[in-house]
């Protein structure tokens, strides 16, 4: 038998469609089940490639008595925390203020009006029954002081929202100096990345420190940064055969991770890594080299594994293969013997710290590259046979759902991939994913949060997905020269000035004619990826820069100046606000282009090697239609001509690129 999910688009709704549990998606329905039947309601919250999920889903969604003792006493609705991230963070922020601590899966009890009243996350089976009694226990004997509970807890929740963001100042150059100070303190100067373990990507706390480094020389922050790329790339958590990062590692060492494949986490690394590159090829050539390599193999990562059949990008590989987790990608030297022979296999164990004991369970290791191999081209070979022999093995399953925000990011880091790794084939897909995302989510002029097989879903879209997605056609806009993706950008700004502004600066991470939840959420902390309020702040500033629009850098100021004290608080969550704030004291730089043929085409490849914060590009012929930059920006004497501007004061145009260099290399 199948339940109420089975006609869902969510993948991760979709692996409990034959659970025995009688599921309800969230709606309206639901709550008013709830309602009719006096019954509190079950709220499971999780995602398609969470192992822990798993877990408590083989454990106790598929068991018969854990089943039935929901069915009898319990509305229970299954919710994809990336499908519906506004339903996800308000409950979110309940299980955190209740227990101290969050996650998923997120299992919470909610009164028939959606109230929570208790809050948990993963629970083994008997753990769960005997949870399950006690809560249908209490909602039977002493159901008044429940509800009232889950008043307290909501009005509380309340109170805590309206003073989350509030109007601030703007960072100044002396704060963005105290934010790399105090990352320095919790920097891990014997295996990179910040704190102790779990390790996760920092990834707009990088993008922060190069721009940081960019602007100020600081050769410390260039450290943190290369250092933390470097034990990024050489541990476990990268996939040394495919590329691509794995979620996070357990670990302080990067050796261990935890398996599952987020676009999120690659889209922002590979945006990492190339901007890496561009710091160091001058005059770190080990490193540049390293960077490149991660770069062109995550980009590739990207369109083998997670590219659609519509040309949008999905969501994650699985952490468990057949329900064990990271069964695909674990070896034994024995394993490696068999696919290379003995003195390859040895010599690959060797290189890829394949011990007799296992560097994770029951033998088997991880896939670490702690040194680059003597012989390139022994190693591309090995490294072919390899992951030829691994495919054949069963592999994760993939969530084809189609998120429109980690899109955006995908959009973004492939179209700088594409210009600054001089590859098409990079840009053809960013151009080609945007089409699908303006075809399909974009629905009478408002953006929905994700579809699945091109059917889009009927989650609206929230901050973050417009303000990532502005920032990946601005991206797309500045590798093509194309003006239609500049106006599409601006539009979905505008939609968002409109109905997410907070009136403080900031912005809520719901529209103001979205589902009204029992508060509506907002919030400055960057999490796995831009926080909506970040996101939209480094679009805006990027679209100013390209359009001169004063309205959109304002709004970008505001933003900016609404999170800082988060970013002063504790930087480590507030990476892109941080970012965004680095561009602003840039100026940003702005480089237009006017012209083609070759001239123009090397003009370009200068302005785009430059490493200033928040750089723009424009490129075209002079008054192109559509690009601000180039109108009024004649050819010089007949030649294409490169005009460099920071904070919209301009310097002369120059026809060579040894004027352009210096235009770009000098510091106001």
């Amino acid at each position: 038998m199948t339940n109420r999910l089975a006609a869902s688009t969510s993948p991760y709704l979709l692996q409990h469609k034959d659970n025995p549990v009688d599921w309800w998606e969230w709606g309206p329905d639901a709550f008013a089940e709830a309602k009719r039947l006096s019954k509190p309601v079950l709220l499971s919250v999780g995602y398609s490639a969470c192992h822990w999920c798993h877990v408590m889903a083989h454990e106790s969604f598929e068991d018969a008595e854990v089943a039935s003792a929901l069915n009898a006493d319990f509305v229970a609705i299954k919710v994809d925390r990336e499908e519906r991230p506004d339903i996800d963070a308000i409950y979110m922020s309940a299980t955190t203020a209740l227990t101290g601590h969050g996650g998923w899966p997120m299992t919470c009890f909610l009164t028939p009006g959606g109230e929570p009243f208790f809050c948990g996350t993963y629970y083994p089976r008997s753990s769960f029954l005997q949870l399950l009694a006690g809560v249908s226990d209490a909602w039977t004997n002493r159901r008044d002081e429940v509800i009232a509970s889950g008043s307290n807890i909501v009005e509380s929740l309340r109170a805590a929202t309206t003073t989350t963001i509030g109007a601030g100042a703007e960072l100044s150059t002396i704060d963005l100096e105290q934010a790399e100070a105090q990352l320095a303190g919790g920097y891990d100067w014997v295996n990179g990345g910040f704190g102790r373990s779990p390790k996760f990507p920092p990834s707009m706390v990088l993008e922060f420190l190069l721009r940081h480094g960019a602007r100020t020389g600081s050769a410390r922050t260039l450290q943190m940064a290369n250092g933390t790329c470097e034990a990024m790339a050489r541990g476990g958590m990268y996939d040394q055969l495919a590329g691509g990062f794995a979620r996070y590692c357990v670990d302080a060492g990067w050796v261990v991770p935890h398996f599952e494949k987020m676009l999120y986490d690659n889209a922002q690394l590979l945006r990492v890594y190339l901007h890496l590159w561009r710091a160091t090829r001058s005059h770190l050539p080990q490193q540049a080299l390293l960077a490149e390599r991660v770069s062109r193999q995550c980009a590739d990562f990207l369109l083998r594994d997670l590219r659609t059949a519509e040309g949008g990008f999905a969501s994650a590989l699985d952490a468990d293969t057949e329900g064990v987790e990271g069964l695909t990608y674990v070896w034994t030297s024995e394993q490696l013997d068999e696919v290379l022979g003995g003195d390859d296999g040895r010599r690959a164990a060797a290189l890829l710290e394949v011990t007799g004991s296992g560097t994770f369970e029951h033998g088997m290791s991880t896939l670490q590259m702690r040194a680059e191999p003597e012989d390139a081209r022994w190693w591309k070979g090995v490294r072919a046979q390899l992951l030829a022999a691994r495919c054949l093995r069963p592999q994760p399953g993939r969530d084809d759902k189609v998120v429109t925000s980690w899109n955006g990011l995908a959009i973004a880091a492939l179209s700088e991939a594409g210009v600054l790794l001089d590859d098409s084939t990079y840009l053809d897909a960013a151009r080609r994913c945007a089409q699908f995302l303006e075809d399909s989510h974009l629905v009478d002029g408002r953006l929905r949060r994700a579809s699945r097989a091109g059917v889009v879903g009927a989650a609206m879209g929230v901050a973050d997905d417009y303000g990532n997605l502005a920032e990946g056609l601005l991206a797309l806009h500045q590798g093509t020269g194309e003006a239609r993706w500049l106006a599409a950008a601006g539009d979905l700004l505008d939609t968002a000035l409109t109905h997410f502004a907070d009136g403080q600066g900031g912005f809520f991470d719901t529209a103001d004619d979205a589902e009204q939840l029992f508060t509506r959420p907002r919030s400055a902390a960057d999490n796995a990826e831009p926080s909506g309020c970040a996101a939209l702040a480094g679009a805006l500033l990027t679209y100013s820069a390209l359009t001169g629009s004063t309205r959109h850098r304002e709004a970008a100021d505001a933003a900016v100046a609404a999170a800082a004290g988060l970013a002063a608080a504790d930087p480590r969550f507030a990476g892109w606000t941080l970012a965004v704030a680095e561009a602003m004291a840039a100026g940003p730089l702005q480089v237009a282009v006017a012209g083609d043929g070759p001239q123009a085409q090397e003009l370009l490849r200068i302005a785009r090697a430059s490493n200033s914060p928040g750089l723009v590009t424009a490129h075209g012929t002079p008054d192109a239609p559509g690009i601000p930059l180039l109108a009024d920006r004649p050819l010089v004497a007949g030649d294409a001509a490169a005009y460099v501007c920071r904070g919209f004061v301009c310097d002369r145009p120059v026809t060579t690129t040894e004027e352009l260099t210096s235009a770009l290399a000098r510091r106001d």
